[in-house]
């Protein structure tokens, strides 16, 4: 065997694909995707899940994950895809692998792959921004400062340097919905009496997937750039869902933009 020539290793093949929907809430948002994959490694070695591997000197099971959510975000529809080596009952998937994760790192759903194309049918996000201590009204003229406008250009720190893009392109709609208290789990907690709690408004983005990514923190900058909009305390940010657009998006409600990405996979 050459030096260079990876071990010949029996491996069972991939008999299923199964496609997952997990949300990241409450303290668990604050976990980085790298948290999660350690996380979820070993989720499916406690629930027995029979993973296929890849093959070569270090293998390691065949798990796709899609769009993960930025550190510090909550989110309802983070997508992973894994590759195994027998059928398995989706619903039996989701319960055990439910149970091994953490508090905060919720199966939602599995589904059985039965299409190739899930990449490209998460097409957009919808994004919810509670804005503690800014009115509707105050929250509603900065929307409709950003759609007004043509192009907000903003700077992101990379690993290759400072980049500038345009933040505004692909925000397809924007919405401002009813003030709510802050809660529990709110960027307020610990730090105001019950009474005390400072009224919020929410804002609810449609953002296109293009490259480079536009971040709900871009657009964050983007609100302050066009209408000086600065929220006194953290922004808390919830990805509510991702997958194919829908027509007419400026003329429904945000969360109605866009579609259920497993709509093809159930058949």
């Amino acid at each position: 065997m050459s030096p260079r020539q990876a071990p010949v290793r029996d491996v069972a093949p991939t008999v299923q694909r199964l496609r997952l929907r997990y949300a990241k809430r409450g303290r668990l948002r604050f976990s980085s995707h790298r948290d999660f994959q350690r996380a979820f490694e070993r989720a499916l070695r406690r629930a027995g899940v029979p993973m296929a591997y890849s093959q070569g000197f270090n293998p390691h099971p065949r798990v796709s994950y899609a769009n993960s959510a930025p550190t510090g975000t909550a989110s309802e529809a983070e997508y992973v895809e894994i590759a195994v080596t027998a059928v398995l009952d989706p619903d039996k998937v989701r319960l055990a692998l439910d149970t091994a994760l953490p508090p905060g790192l919720d199966v939602i759903e599995v589904v059985a792959s039965r299409t190739s194309d899930f990449i490209e049918r998460l097409q957009a996000s919808v994004w919810e921004l509670e804005l503690p201590g800014v009115s509707v009204a105050t929250a509603q003229e900065a929307a409709d400062a950003l759609i007004a406008a043509d192009e907000v250009l903003v700077e992101r720190l990379t690993k290759n340097g400072i980049r500038t893009f345009d933040a505004r392109g692909p925000v397809l709609a924007v919405e401002v919905v009813d003030q709510v208290n802050s809660g529990d789990d709110s960027p307020n907690e610990g730090t105001r009496p019950a009474d005390e709690l400072v009224d919020c408004a929410i804002m609810r983005l449609v953002v296109r997937h293009v490259t480079p990514s536009v971040r709900p923190d871009d657009v964050l900058v983007a609100l302050r750039h066009v209408a000086n909009l600065v929220p006194p305390v953290p922004v808390r940010v919830t990805r509510l869902a991702q997958g194919p657009l829908v027509a007419d998006v400026g003329g429904r409600a945000a969360v109605d933009a866009v579609s259920d990405p497993f709509a093809a996979d159930r058949g």
